[in-house]
């Protein structure tokens, strides 16, 4: 990482290592500005962008767990705005349901995602749901307000008491102060998270105990073999093995990087995160 702000690529970072049984590595180096006026902390929140995305879908999952729903159901069973139109949670669930994206415009009028609901049902699909893969930002918020609709709590309250509150995970959130002011929605599943690299740790340290961290159990065996698992068949899936989301994140494994740059050329395939998980990867072996 040093190497990687002499050349300019980033001012700092957070890096975690993360195993089943703990944090073996917990660094930071550098600024979170390019004037280097921020010095990062350890616990440093960012701007986690669609790292969002795994939490919806341990949350649609947990709901699954507890009979309130199935992940074959027809979205139009929780949202009727939706019609006949064949797209099923599964097909949200990995990007295959051809739903259409709001405008930025369109974005901008919502206050909350049932709001959301009628202006992505007036979307013609692009694709019979479950022929093609297509990243899919509007099929992840609706399945956040699925989530809304069968446990009867809005999605932020959710996350908080059933995921964040249990792991412990006290620096991640929706909202920060800069973020409350006027009545911007920002409380959006595919991508609105705030996290440090700790707290980011211990959700994937989560999933690495298959589903249980500290004696709390959060996914059935039965589901965390869904979310471990390809769903997409012989689809083409993904814009290249490992997608990390606008930031280059990655869910795959527990080698967290946090970074504040989003001009990254190809944030999937950056050089700050190659020298990352190629150096994390000989610690973590060692």
């Amino acid at each position: 990482m040093r190497e990687m702000i002499e050349q300019n690529e980033v001012p700092g970072a957070v890096t975690v290592v993360a195993t089943r049984d703990g944090v073996s590595h917990l660094g930071v180096i550098g600024h979170g500005d390019a004037a280097k006026a921020q010095p990062l902390r350890k616990d440093s929140i960012f701007w986690i962008a669609s790292m969002t995305k795994p939490v919806t879908a341990v949350a649609v999952l947990m709901m699954q767990d507890e009979g309130r729903l199935s992940i074959d159901d027809p979205l139009s069973k929780y949202i009727p705005e939706f019609g006949a139109n064949g797209v099923t949670l599964r097909h949200m669930l990995t990007h295959t349901s051809g739903m259409g994206e709001s405008t930025t415009e369109e974005w901008a009028t919502a206050r909350k995602l049932a709001d959301m609901a009628p202006i992505y049902a007036k979307k013609p699909l692009g694709f019979a749901p479950g022929s093609q893969w297509r990243y899919c930002q509007s099929g992840i918020n609706m399945l956040g307000r699925v989530v809304e609709i069968v446990s009867g709590m809005p999605i932020d309250q959710f996350f908080a008491a059933r995921i964040f509150k249990p792991l412990g995970m006290k620096g991640t959130t929706f909202y920060l102060a800069a973020r409350r002011d006027g009545e911007k929605l920002v409380d959006a599943p595919n991508g609105g998270l705030f996290s440090t690299g700790p707290d980011y740790a211990r959700f994937a340290r989560m999933l690495l105990r298959r589903g249980e961290l500290e004696g709390k159990r959060f996914l059935t065996a039965a589901a965390f073999a869904l979310i471990t698992s390809i769903q997409t068949g012989s689809l083409q899936a993904g814009f290249r093995p490992g997608h990390g989301g606008a930031y280059g994140t990655q869910s795959g494994a527990a080698l967290i990087l946090m970074v504040r740059r989003i001009n990254f050329r190809n944030s999937d395939d950056s050089p700050v995160r190659m020298a990352f998980q190629t150096a994390a990867r000989k610690q973590w072996r060692a």
